[in-house]
């Protein structure tokens, strides 16, 4: 809790005027009982109708004060847990979003999620109930036990002895629950991620038949959850019960005891009736104080999770060079340009991407994705990457942006290093195609500036003229301002894959990577697609990361992979003299009397 109590800096005032009210609150309602025993003692005892109307002004006075504190004090609480509910949620997100993938994939998307809701949620409200009555609660208790023994010293030695047997209760069970409530929220984390599983892929459920197993799994899960919240439930139900058991029976003592006192003439009954009011002021007391300490530590165990993924460091440092600065180069780095480049690869003296036997390895897993993977491509040329399912070409892509880093060898851009590069820096030079079309709710153009920001109209229709989304984006309602739904889902799936493309081209990148992203396009579309993309006069480096041999067959280099190694790289004509993983694809797709015909 330590990391979040910063954000309540800008709320010091409300942090300070919220208890400070509650507790003005609070020391008018211990007056209450000495008013009350001043109309048995004075006014009841004597007649005097004018003194009990008079202190029966001032208890309405008390009142009516105690209630205007009351509402100032929910006003500044209200205000400063907002505030503080907001400045952690935003550095909650902020610091998601420094994640690279490798956090992102160990974390897990669901629990964040659960994190930046329902946690936060309840640590707003623990902070809420915490201004209000963490100091009025006990306030009352300790004001009620002196004002007790302003009263009657004897008497309130039942206070003495009640208040500590109380206090054990009260946290001793919040020792308890505190972990248990940690447990709940890792079971609502299961639940929320059956939930979304279930939500994203409704359609592959249905498809497959799998509605009655996926509803037994979410309910074995639900069910944990409903026991788990069961159990604590039932620790922390004891402690209402507990607290009146405890109070009851200091007021049945006191009773007994005031009852002696009062017949020997030590007390008068309206001192009696105070000590009473003072004893059920407590229990009233506590029972909020029950009900804070079971929200503060459900509030605590949210907390502690919010801050372990504060405390989650990237493995992912950030370089300092810029794009198109030169690196000094050592003796390997020499030696590495000096190497003959592989068959088809013209050779440069600085390549525009240049992998020097890099290897991969996920976090967790047991084998490496990519092994010794060496290859040069020179700027403005295009490599075509291909292979089996599970071969790892999203793996090498993903290297170049540096949305993984290399557990061995090297990745260069420029002759230089990637780790080197400011992260920002580099991937505005890079654009990004993703094998998942992901586009957002909004305008066609709010959607395409995600590229470049200040992007020109002009821009806008050339990226959409390249990618081939401008045929259907005319037909639309508006062109650049027709709405986007959530997703794209009102887009067929080429229509969203085109966009995207256009969304990277926007940017100009000296490197454009296509992963596997024009799935979704017929032949003539992704032919006329790549002839554009060869057309541009920036001149990029293209990969171009596909399953159909025809969409990479003209590229300068193919790259083939098999189980995260390359099993071969050169021409078209090339591999499919040489390289029995190419020939077997490409023959897949293309009969050999159709292959060579062609």
């Amino acid at each position: 809790m330590k990391t979040l109590i910063v954000h309540l800096k800008d709320y010091k005032k409300e942090s300070i005027l919220a208890p400070l009210f509650k507790m003005l609150e609070a020391l008018f309602e211990l007056f209450v009982p000495l008013v009350m025993a001043a109309v048995i003692d004075v006014g009841i005892a004597q007649k005097d109708s004018g003194y009990i109307i008079r202190m029966c002004l001032v208890l309405v006075a008390l009142g009516i004060i105690g209630l205007v504190c009351s509402i100032t004090a929910q006003y500044f609480a209200a205000k400063a847990a907002a505030g503080f509910g907001t400045g952690v949620r935003h550095a909650l997100f902020w610091h998601i979003q420094n994640f690279s993938f490798t956090e992102m994939d160990t974390i897990g998307t669901a629990t964040l999620i659960t994190r930046m809701t329902s946690d936060i949620n309840q640590v707003q409200s623990g902070v809420n109930l915490v201004l209000r009555l963490f100091l009025r609660s006990p306030f009352i208790v300790f004001g009620a036990m002196v004002m007790a023994f302003t009263v009657d010293v004897q008497s309130a030695l039942v206070f003495v002895v009640a208040i500590p047997v109380l206090s054990v209760i009260v946290f001793g069970i919040m020792l308890i629950t505190m972990p248990l409530y940690r447990k709940v929220q890792a079971y609502l984390d299961r639940v929320l991620l059956t939930t979304r599983e279930n939500l994203t892929g409704a359609r592959v459920l249905r498809a497959f038949n799998k509605e009655e197993e996926e509803i037994r799994q979410f309910e074995e899960g639900n069910q944990l959850l409903t026991d788990a919240q069961k159990f604590v439930g039932r620790i922390s139900g004891l402690m209402n019960p507990l607290t009146y058991i405890v109070v009851n029976g200091a007021i049945i003592v006191l009773i007994y005891i005031g009852a002696l006192r009062v017949n020997v003439g030590d007390l008068t009954q309206g001192e009696v009736v105070a000590l009473i009011n003072y004893m059920s002021q407590i229990l009233v007391e506590l029972v909020k104080l029950a009900n804070l300490i079971i929200t503060v530590t459900k509030a605590l165990a949210c907390a502690k999770r919010i801050e372990n993924v504060l405390e989650v460091k990237s493995d992912m440092k950030d370089g300092t060079a810029l794009w198109g600065e030169t690196a000094a180069k050592s003796g390997t780095d020499k030696a590495a340009e000096a190497e003959t480049c592989t068959a088809g690869t013209e050779k440069h003296e600085i390549p525009a991407v240049e992998f020097d036997h890099v290897s991969l390895t996920y976090k967790g897993s047991a084998g490496e994705s990519l092994t010794d993977i060496t290859f040069r491509a020179e700027k403005g040329q295009t490599i075509g990457i291909i292979g089996g399912t599970g071969s790892g070409k999203s793996s090498l892509v993903n290297l170049i942006p540096r949305f993984y880093d290399v557990t061995k060898g090297t990745v260069r851009i420029g002759g230089r290093d990637v780790r080197d590069y400011q992260v920002k820096n580099l991937r505005s030079h890079i654009g990004m195609v993703l094998q998942k079309a992901v586009l957002f709710k909004g305008t066609i153009a709010e959607n395409l500036r995600w590229g470049k920001e200040d992007a020109t109209e002009q821009d806008l229709e050339e990226a959409l003229a390249i990618s081939q989304a401008k045929e259907f984006v005319d037909t639309k309602a508006g062109r650049l301002d027709f709405q986007i739904e959530q997703s794209g889902r009102n887009l067929s799936g080429g229509q969203k894959q085109r966009l995207t493309i256009a969304r990277a081209l926007v940017r100009k990148p000296e490197i454009l990577i296509l992963d596997d992203s024009a799935s979704a396009l017929d032949f003539a579309t992704d032919a006329a697609l790549r002839g554009a993309i060869r057309g541009m006069k920036e001149n990029p480096t293209v990969f171009i990361v596909s399953q159909r041999a025809s969409s990479i067959q003209y590229a300068d280099q193919i790259i083939v992979l098999d189980d995260g190694k390359m099993a071969g790289i050169g021409t078209h004509e090339e591999l499919l003299a040489h390289c029995p993983e190419y020939q077997e694809i490409y023959y897949s797709q293309f009969p050999k009397e159709v292959a060579s015909n062609g």
